[in-house]
């Protein structure tokens, strides 16, 4: 009897045991199934496929990427000790004859084409001066081509093949206007001869000025990315995450890794049709090396007792040089004068001085606000074509 009660109490607290778990689990229960929905309809907005957006982007636009091969033939000029009379009395013409007066230097770069007709753009450094140019497809179809236009500048050229009644890929275009800092960056090109070679990074930062990057003699402003340039890759698209062309790869940094810099395409476009008709793009200019000056700085140079001048100490724009034969020369600026106005916008960078000037346009006429030792003047310069 005593333990058929014992056994009952014993099923009992079992029973409640088991109840319990029931009900706490219950209530755990709906929380996981929630965070377990919520973790699928997250992945849902992801949709897994057996390829990548990178691989995506490449199938739309890769076909169109070139490479593109140079010869250039150098002429030698002798050694005047050819000539020398006392040489040729003992070794005649002979060896003169063996010296070799010229020789072919060859070239490699890349890229794309943007049109059915053949008209492809790349960088000015790949094909300029070329005596031959060699186009090959992706697909290893080979055309000759014609550089129809350069710009060292912003070292943009337009070369053009002959299609002959043949499809060719063509390149999409897109808009470097709407490219943020973190969008993909995907390049494309023939870097060191391993040619259709993808590598992907991000952009790194817009509007990188050319005179920051080091290269003095280009008005350009890049995308910067990560995105492994090399030499070969020069002139080929960097696309975004759709496939289209938002760059034109052009250099990198030989002091760096993981920095490479792009030409952004809305430039291109606008350049493209005056260089497929072999015009010359204009670059207003005046002449003038400068840097840019803050109270701060002034002071300190004002400071030195070895200084060669002293500089007003005020924000703006110092000349550090005049060239010669200029229209900054013809128009009276000096080495000294900070320049604080350009028609009477206040300046305070070069960068900035710069642009006003190449948006001005050729032949116009600016007025040069400048502060020179205490006196402050206004000197007209009219703009002339960057030679």
């Amino acid at each position: 009897m005593n333990m058929n009660k014992s056994i009952r109490q014993f099923f009992s607290h079992l029973l409640a045991l088991f109840v319990g778990v029931i009900i706490v689990f219950s209530g755990i229960h709906p929380l996981m199934a929630q965070q377990a929905s919520a973790d699928v309809l997250a992945q849902a907005d992801v949709p897994i496929t057996a390829d990548s957006f990178v691989a995506r982007a490449v199938d739309k636009t890769g076909k169109s990427v070139v490479r593109i091969d140079t010869e250039k033939v150098i002429t030698r000029s002798l050694d005047p000790i050819f000539d020398d009379p006392f040489f040729r009395q003992f070794f005649g013409d002979q060896l003169r004859n063996r010296m070799p007066q010229e020789r072919t230097i060859t070239g490699q770069g890349s890229g794309f084409i943007i049109d059915s007709q053949g008209i492809i753009l790349t960088n000015a450094h790949v094909v300029s001066g070329a005596d031959k140019v060699t186009v090959t497809l992706k697909d290893g179809r080979k055309f000759q081509g014609e550089v129809k236009g350069t710009d060292q500048v912003t070292d943009l050229a337009v070369v053009k093949i002959n299609p002959q009644g043949q499809n060719l890929p063509v390149a999409s275009l897109g808009d470097s206007s709407g490219v943020k800092v973190g969008d993909w960056a995907i390049a494309v090109g023939n870097p060191v001869g391993l040619d259709n070679t993808v590598t992907l990074g991000i952009i790194s930062t817009l509007n990188r000025p050319s005179s920051e990057v080091g290269i003095l003699d280009k008005r350009i402003d890049f995308l910067q990315t990560d995105a492994a340039i090399n030499p070969g890759n020069s002139g080929g698209p960097l696309l975004n995450a759709r496939g289209d062309v938002i760059g034109i790869n052009t250099a990198i940094r030989a002091d760096a890794m993981g920095i490479g810099f792009a030409i952004p395409i809305n430039v291109a476009k606008e350049l493209q049709s005056t260089l497929a008709q072999g015009k010359e793009v204009p670059h207003p200019y005046v002449g003038i090396q400068m840097v840019k000056l803050t109270p701060e700085l002034a002071r300190e140079n004002n400071q030195d007792p070895n200084t060669v001048f002293l500089i007003p100490e005020l924000e703006g724009v110092l000349v550090v040089r005049v060239l010669p034969n200029t229209p900054a020369e013809q128009g009276g600026i000096r080495r000294g004068d900070v320049i604080i106005k350009v028609d009477n916008q206040p300046v305070k960078d070069a960068n900035q001085l710069q642009k006003l000037v190449e948006n001005s346009g050729l032949n116009k006429t600016l007025k040069f606000s400048i502060v020179r030792s205490d006196q402050k003047l206004d000197l007209n310069i009219r703009t002339a074509q960057l030679q």
